[in-house]
């Protein structure tokens, strides 16, 4: 019981029993990803009642484990509130923690509802559950599993999903394929542990590991030198530690060695680490780097072994029970391959029942609509549904069942069921179905729609047929293409390739025999996540989680000026009058729900110098923006216009940085002159100009001149000595306006469909006849859209 029962996975899902029910549990309680959180006790709850006659608290040990990211590659569960950290303290107690699925897990569980996999009697007998999960995932290799049950363990490490991937579509093209093919570069290149760190063995080593199903693997911390420490001392920060380390006590260990005086070279150890590593170990300024973690990496846990053990249970001829056994990395690709093509045959025969009840009602209405009237005519003179049944029946008589057609099944999975072919009669189901028909149905459209859905449904039924009758040992056609896309959509959504998911990328690297180091720069220590940064007109800024522009706090007589979004680790950049850009990563705004911290805090402006645009260089928001020195305008690019009427078209790739405090020039209008707008174009845009003296121009943003280096740029509305430039719109479509305050205290729109497309330079068109405009409406600002996943 507690070998195939609770302490060993399965290699088709690579979950263990009670990983599997937590995970069903919150399948049918409908806590996907995108659904309100609910509370842990809720789920213990209902595992512990329905399905796992064990503890609670082994349960949520379990539940905690499967949402900590430094336990699992892909994590299944998101976890609210705190379910403890890499210092091994303990989680909250499920009463006050809540939880829901991670996108990934749907790819273990959205099969369920298509007979996908074998249901088996709860332990109460009162309902079933799976036997194991239709996982499209390779979670046993992603996800990795440990575990220790009577005679035997097992402890198989983390892999990278698109290295698994690759590995299997591999073993697809060569069935043949030995491990020396699968463990290479364009396969699994070795264990990817959560926590990073870097492996020490030959890449032989591994392949012999894997080729056994056991052996040890050589994994220790990563470091980098950093800046000087106080008194001329150096740094050296720990930025990732083995698999499996309590980092508390990894600091503990290294503070010993520091107090008894074991390391002249090491002065002090602090812990700065927030959800990732960061450990600074203070060097005196002549010790030697190399030396000093040399002797950490023996004497501390900063370098430790991990015992792979590749023991799972493998399916026999009894559904229901599993048989322990240690697999090399072969089978245990070829036992989900198989797996996968045998859930891909359930659910076709799934479909193709479903279909064939479907087109079995679809015939019955098909034979009404040839005698409507008569049909009509006969339920108008019965007595009720019980004999208006009866002589529809009787008008139509069911014809006997034609056995002749065989429904595939797959061997060892049941008697061959007959397929009721009916070709001008009803039976009792037709019948009922006819009887519960709206009327609404009779019309002749209605109609259509039914036998133009039994011709689709016909026809799907043949591909169905098609695919169940393939041959299964073409690993290019039929259900094994299905399984291949499968896992191709997989590499996509999910690879390391991906680059909307920075977390598929690889995280442990190889010290000998294997790729090179990973580099590190100061955007790996940032927290990633999304923000929303809100800049006001007077020049004060913060950054939250979500913003309401409409109700977010600003100081009386302020207004909001921009509101943006972007991940911690991109940069917003601020235009100001004075040509200046100033680039800051999101992580370092100030984070508060008051009114933010002053522009000048964080930058050096001039006097009088104001912020008139931000603009946030997320990849996801700006889209492509070239590189520095292009001299062609990329993508995405920005337009800026001054008072004195001159504009230019400008690369946003050279403010994609972080700046000084001082910035970076992007235009350089001749004083007195000031930018009075800055806007992010794609180049088709047409240019709505508005100044002081009533006149207006529209323009191709096309015709302003691209600069590579800052400028004043070229003449985009000629004016008088007296007029100036109030603003601009770069216009994509036909209904944009400006709303623009007149000298006479109204407001009144200027259209960019209402007026010509002319060159750039000219005087413009007058738009009103007397007085003034005296500025320009600002747009309503309004949240940006969240970030999709």
């Amino acid at each position: 019981s507690v070998i195939t029962s609770r302490a060993l996975p399965d290699v088709r899902d690579g979950l263990k029993p009670v990983q599997r029910r937590i995970l069903y549990t919150m399948w049918r309680q409908r806590l996907s990803w995108d659904a309100k959180p609910r509370k842990c006790a809720s789920v213990c709850g209902d595992v512990m009642g329905q399905y796992h006659p064990h503890g609670d608290q082994a349960i949520y040990d379990a539940l905690v484990r499967m949402a900590q990211p430094w336990v699992l590659r892909e994590p299944l569960v998101e976890g609210v509130g705190n379910f403890g950290s890499m210092d091994a303290d303990p989680p909250a107690a499920y009463r006050y923690t809540e939880c829901r699925l991670r996108p990934i897990a749907t790819e273990l569980l959205e099969e369920l509802d298509q007979d996908a996999v074998h249901h088996r009697a709860t332990y109460d007998n009162e309902r079933t559950e799976p036997v194991v999960l239709p996982s499209r995932s390779p979670n046993l290799l992603v996800n990795g599993s440990s575990g220790i049950a009577v005679g035997m363990a097992t402890n198989i490490p983390p892999h990278n999903l698109g290295e698994v991937c690759r590995a299997l579509l591999k073993l697809m093209d060569r069935p043949d394929a030995k491990t020396s093919a699968l463990v290479a570069n364009d396969g699994i290149q070795g264990p990817d542990f959560p926590t990073g760190g870097e492996v020490l063995n030959p890449r032989s080593e591994l392949r012999a590991i894997y080729e056994t199903g056991q052996g040890s693997i050589k994994v220790r911390g990563t470091w980098k030198e950093g800046a000087g420490g106080g008194r001329g001392s150096q740094v050296v920060t720990i930025d990732s530690i083995p698999y499996g380390v309590n980092k508390a006590q990894l600091v503990e260990q290294i503070a010993d060695v520091v107090l008894q005086r074991k390391l002249a070279g090491l002065v002090d150890v602090r812990d700065l680490s927030a959800d990732d590593v960061r450990i600074d170990l203070e060097l005196k300024k002549d010790a030697e780097p190399a030396k000093v973690m040399a002797y950490l990496c023996k004497q501390t846990s900063l370098q430790t072994s991990f015992a792979v053990n590749l023991t799972c249970l493998v399916p026999t001829g009894n559904p229901e029970v599993g048989r322990p056994e240690r697999l090399g990395l072969p089978e245990i690709l070829k036992y989900f391959l198989l797996f996968r093509h045998e859930v891909a045959t359930r659910r076709l025969e799934h479909e193709l029942r479903a279909l064939e009840r479907r087109i079995h009602l679809l015939e019955g209405f098909r034979v009404v609509f040839d005698a409507l009237d008569e049909v009509i005519a006969i339920i108008r003179a019965s007595d009720g549904k019980a004999d208006a049944a009866r002589r529809l029946m009787e008008r139509f008589p069911a014809p006997p069942e034609d056995t002749s057609t065989k429904q595939p099944t797959k061997k060892g999975r049941g008697k061959t069921k007959p397929v009721i072919q009916v070709t001008g009669g009803l039976d009792v189901e037709q019948t009922d179905a006819i009887l519960e028909l709206k009327l609404y149905r009779l019309a002749r459209l209605e109609i259509q729609v039914i036998l133009d859905e039994l011709k689709k449904r016909n026809a799907r039924r043949k591909e169905v047929l098609a695919l169940l009758a393939d041959d299964e040992d073409d690993y290019a056609a039929g259900r094994w293409a299905l399984v291949r896309g499968e896992i191709e959509s997989l590499i996509e959504t999910y690879g390391d390739k991906n680059p909307k998911r920075p977390e598929g990328k690889r995280r442990t690297g190889f010290a000998i025999g294997g790729e090179a180091e990973p580099e590190f720069d100061e955007a790996d220590f940032i927290v990633e996540e999304d923000a929303v940064v809100l800049v006001t007109a007077d020049g004060w800024i913060k950054r939250q989680k979500q913003i309401d522009p409409s109700s977010t706090r600003v100081r009386e007589g302020d207004r909001v000026l921009a509101c943006v979004a972007g991940s911690t680790r991109s940069v917003v950049a601020l235009f100001s009058s004075r040509g200046a850009c100033y680039s800051a990563r999101v992580v370092d705004l100030p984070a508060t729900t008051g009114y933010g911290e002053p522009v000048q805090k964080l930058f050096k402006l001039a006097d009088g110098e104001r912020i008139i645009a931000a603009v946030s260089l997320d990849p996801r928001v700006a889209g492509e923006i070239g590189t520095v020195g292009d001299e062609a305008p990329a993508a995405t690019h920005g337009l800026a216009a001054a008072s004195d009427g001159y504009a230019l078209r400008f690369s946003l790739a050279g403010y994609a940085e972080p700046s000084t405090r001082a910035g970076r020039k992007f235009a350089r209008p001749k004083a007195p002159a000031e930018v009075v707008g800055v806007a992010v174009i794609g180049g088709r845009e047409k240019v709505l100009a508005v100044s002081a003296d009533r006149r207006a121009l529209v323009c191709a943003a096309k015709q302003v001149n691209f600069l590579q280096n800052p400028g004043r740029g070229v003449q985009l509305m000629k004016l008088g000595a007296a007029d100036k430039l109030l603003g601009f719109k770069a216009s994509a479509g036909d209904r944009d306006v400006l709303r623009v305050t007149t000298s006479g205290g109204a407001e009144e729109t200027v259209s960019s469909a209402k007026y010509k497309t002319v060159a750039r330079g000219g005087k413009g068109i007058e738009v009103r006849k007397r007085g003034a405009i005296t500025g320009i409406v600002p747009d309503p600002v309004v949240a940006p859209e969240p970030f999709e996943g």
